[in-house]
């Protein structure tokens, strides 16, 4: 809780920033308004941040190489979104020391990370530096996706429409199948594209 929110406000100042924002206690999930648009807004937000810190609970102090594949963070369906929108992303030990000793100062241009999280999540070091939000590459982006988990099951949907650059009604009750055959028409309605519902 707080000293985890201390604590990541001492990294990002210590970074050389004086604004920081959470995503887990800066959205008020009761606010519908404020809801919808988060979501809806949350891809642009990670990609115009400075830095974006990823703080890995389960990974310990002084970790080899292979720890950050097993991590948690890699099942989360909002976790495709962390990775590839940022233009700086530092990955964080559960002490807040960098992963594996790394003082690279984007650990999109580590080569060792990069490896490490293309072997897991299948998304490579060109598409990660590279990425542009939209229709283009479908199944591949969907396909990214896949083997992630979410608490919240429409989230399987929703924690994709800024990587396809797509605005959608959040509705938090409509369940997974809705949400995702919205997000697919919406899909197909733009691109024209129907190889990507082969996911």
């Amino acid at each position: 809780g707080m000293m985890k929110l201390q604590s990541f406000c001492k990294t990002v100042h210590d970074a050389g920033h004086h604004w920081a924002w959470s995503d887990t206690c800066c959205i008020d999930k009761s606010n519908n308004v404020e809801l919808q648009e988060s979501v809806n807004s949350m891809f642009v937000w990670y990609h115009h941040s400075a830095l974006m810190v990823v703080y890995l609970l389960d990974v310990p102090p002084s970790s080899k190489s292979g720890t950050l594949a097993k991590s948690a963070w890699n099942t989360r369906r909002w976790m495709v979104q962390e990775f590839i929108a940022p233009k700086v992303i530092l990955f964080y030990q559960d002490n807040w020391t960098l992963y594996l000793n790394d003082r690279t100062p984007n650990h999109k241009d580590s080569v060792a990370i990069m490896q490490e999280l293309k072997d897991v999540t299948g998304i490579d070091q060109r598409a990660v530096v590279a990425f542009c939000p939209g229709m283009s590459g479908t199944r591949e982006k969907l396909h990214w996706a896949s083997t992630c988990v979410t608490t919240r099951q429409e989230d399987i949907a929703y924690s994709l429409f800024g990587i396809f650059s797509v605005r959608l009604h959040v509705d938090y009750g409509e369940k997974q199948d809705k949400a995702l055959r919205r997000l697919l028409q919406e899909i197909v309605a733009q691109s024209g594209d129907i190889t990507g519902l082969d996911w």
